[in-house]
């Protein structure tokens, strides 16, 4: 397990954004219904990460990058950390990839079945396009009613992982 290294920086990665990094960096968030999607390149020792709010854009035409709202979307934001990494000669083969949240914060319930949370729906979104586009999840932390604060070490793509409940950490690990 990584511990947390103060000597490296720390960046603090908001709902809506997405961080490539080359440098060593831990980068931190903290997620609800919200799905984090971590890369990793053991080769070229390059991270990404991203903080998807909602499930899909809701653009006709796809993201080209260019769109200031694109991080908000998991698709989105997975398409284009997969596009930087194959401008760098990453193929998808190469790449490790660790999903986390997508908790059903409010446990909503329409009339005697469970509706599709945003949660729910971005965890799906998440694991269609990893599947999608042939990569391959060798970690996740999925749903539940918990929230979860997350630490990725970008030059490793270890992950240290708290399991929140209200205001108090119930379970740490590194992934």
């Amino acid at each position: 397990m990584t511990p947390l290294a103060t000597e490296l920086p720390h960046l603090y990665l908001k709902p809506g954004e997405m961080r490539i990094c080359e440098e060593p960096t831990i980068v931190t968030t903290l997620l609800g219904s919200c799905v984090a999607v971590a890369m990793y390149n053991e080769r070229l020792k390059i991270g990404a990460i991203c903080h998807g709010l909602l499930p899909s854009c809701r653009n006709a035409r796809p993201c080209d990058g260019h769109c200031l709202e694109g991080f908000r979307y998991v698709d989105c934001s997975i398409r284009r950390m997969l596009e930087v990494f194959q401008k760098r000669g990453i193929v998808q083969s190469e790449i490790d990839v660790k999903v986390f949240g997508g908790s059903d914060m409010f446990n909503v319930k329409v009339g005697a079945r469970k509706s599709s949370s945003v949660g729910r729906q971005n965890v799906e979104k998440a694991l269609q396009i990893v599947d999608n586009e042939g990569l391959r999840i060798i970690a996740s932390d999925l749903g539940g009613l918990r929230g979860r604060k997350i630490y990725f070490y970008t030059h490793t793509g270890e992950v240290l992982l708290k399991r929140l409940h209200s205001s108090m950490v119930i379970h740490s690990e590194s992934i």
